[in-house]
């Protein structure tokens, strides 16, 4: 089988790539640089070198595939970050069409199900929608929870301020957290065994935990076992990621998107389809990562 994988090296891409060339099939992997995608092609990877903004790439790259991974990297320049996301997605609409691909495995988010109030994700919401204008095209949208690795952002708060915390949170708040090797595996044996039919969404869980539970497990690995978490206004949001760096239309949308973690209305509609078995990595298995991090930085 042929396989073609966006998001080059990064944390799912690339153990996905790699799970695929250990199964004995042909991997064609996109990314901008090609040193990046040294270790897969490496392996007997394919590099397929240029940009998904540009439609005639993506045709050429999607060519002769029997299956694809699509996935809308982080992009931080741009004015409209949900319309960017939304346009990637009807770019690989359209590769996909004219290579007359068949099945795709779609990396979404949980709150993909809400055209606004979620930040970025709402901009997956428009991808998905791309993707399902496809007819005679089987789809998966996978839709994983928060990502462990979102709380490396948070280690200069906690080495220099002694708390954690974000827009969201509170004793009966509880948040859905996914492991990119979950993901990855999960996305590995859909690809695999292309057994998916139509048009569907599957849940990726890790694990589920409040925040109080995240506080305490991360503190206790690098050594603050009272850290605590705080809940910030969305105006100290906005101003707090401006001040790391962010760009103001960056800055609203994640903070758009703890208002919606906040409220409830993100998670929603995983509650009512909530997997009924989860990934094996769990928040202590990431603390580990947290705390070499928070050592090294």
């Amino acid at each position: 089988m042929k396989y073609v994988i966006t998001g080059s090296a990064g944390h799912i891409s690339k153990p996905l790539a790699e799970q695929l060339l250990a199964a004995g099939h042909e991997v064609t992997v996109i990314g901008r640089n090609a040193e990046h995608l040294k270790e897969l092609t490496d392996k007997g990877a394919k590099a397929a070198i240029g940009s998904i903004e540009d439609v005639a790439f993506l045709k050429q790259a999607f060519a002769g595939a029997d299956a694809v991974y699509t996935m809308v990297p982080p992009i931080f320049n741009v004015t409209d970050w949900k319309a960017h996301i939304g346009k990637v997605g009807k770019n690989y609409a359209d590769a996909i069409q004219a290579n007359n691909i068949k099945y795709v495995v779609n990396l979404s988010s949980f709150g993909a199900h809400r055209p606004d109030g979620c930040g970025p994700v709402s901009g997956l919401y428009r991808a998905e929608g791309a993707l399902n204008a496809l007819t005679d095209v089987n789809i998966i949208h996978l839709r994983p929870g928060y990502f462990f690795q979102n709380f490396l952002g948070n280690i200069d708060m906690v080495k220099h301020m002694n708390i954690i915390g974000s827009n969201f949170g509170g004793d009966d708040f509880k948040l859905v957290l996914a492991d990119p090797s979950d993901i990855a595996a999960v996305a590995a044996e859909a690809l695999l065994k292309l057994d998916f039919k139509g048009h569907t969404v599957r849940y990726i869980t890790s694990d589920e935990r409040n925040t109080a539970d995240i506080a305490s497990v991360l503190g206790k690995a690098v050594n603050k076992p009272e850290l605590p978490w705080i809940i910030f206004t969305d105006e100290q949001a906005v101003e707090g990621l401006k001040q790391a760096g962010l760009p103001e239309e960056i800055a609203k949308n994640y903070t758009e998107m703890g208002a919606g973690l906040r409220t409830g209305i993100m998670a929603e509609d995983y509650w009512k389809n909530r997997p009924s078995s989860f990934g094996k990595t769990k928040l202590e298995d990431f603390a580990q990562t947290f705390a070499a991090v928070y050592n090294k930085s």
